[in-house]
């Protein structure tokens, strides 16, 4: 069964997905079933290994921090869209970043950018630099910090 349908969620979800963007008939289902376990055959031929984190408890802890974070963020800036009060300064600030494992960096790059009023915009593999733009600037050392200590430390501690 495996080599026949080697990710079966994902051939039912493409599934799933040809069938809501089409009407639902018999020859949409033969067709979609097709696409789908096609598509999970090409999957199973380029799927990357699996990465596996050397520790899962900072995993943990980053999710916790990240929540908190996502729920300060939001409330800071919908005070200062809505109720103005001082002016705000956008501005981008690079950070040098230690990390390299790729499974990292994006877990990093998801994470700055669902995080309101900050966005990922550009990461250089050679020189670990990352472009960050920030809704509100009041002292990039304090961006600097705060993604070095807070999130990636956690994420070097889970993925080395």
């Amino acid at each position: 069964m495996r080599r026949l349908l080697p990710h079966p969620i994902l051939s039912l979800g493409l599934l799933g997905v040809w069938l809501l963007l089409t009407r639902l008939s018999p020859g949409h289902v033969v067709l979609g079933s097709a696409v789908a376990v096609v598509a999970g055959w090409a999957f199973a031929r380029i799927e990357p290994e699996a990465p596996r984190p050397r520790a899962v408890w900072p995993l943990v802890r980053l999710a916790g921090i990240v929540f908190l974070d996502v729920l300060r963020s939001n409330y800071a800036v919908a005070r200062l869209l809505v109720g103005g009060g001082r002016q705000r300064r956008s501005a981008f600030v690079h950070i040098r970043l230690r990390l390299k494992n790729r499974l990292a960096l994006g877990m990093l790059a998801v994470i700055i950018t669902a995080t309101p009023g900050t966005a990922w915009l550009e990461y250089d593999e050679q020189t670990g630099l990352l472009l960050l733009h920030v809704f509100d600037m009041v002292d990039e050392a304090t961006w600097q910090d705060l993604i070095a200590n807070r999130y990636e430390s956690l994420l070097m501690e889970a993925f080395g």
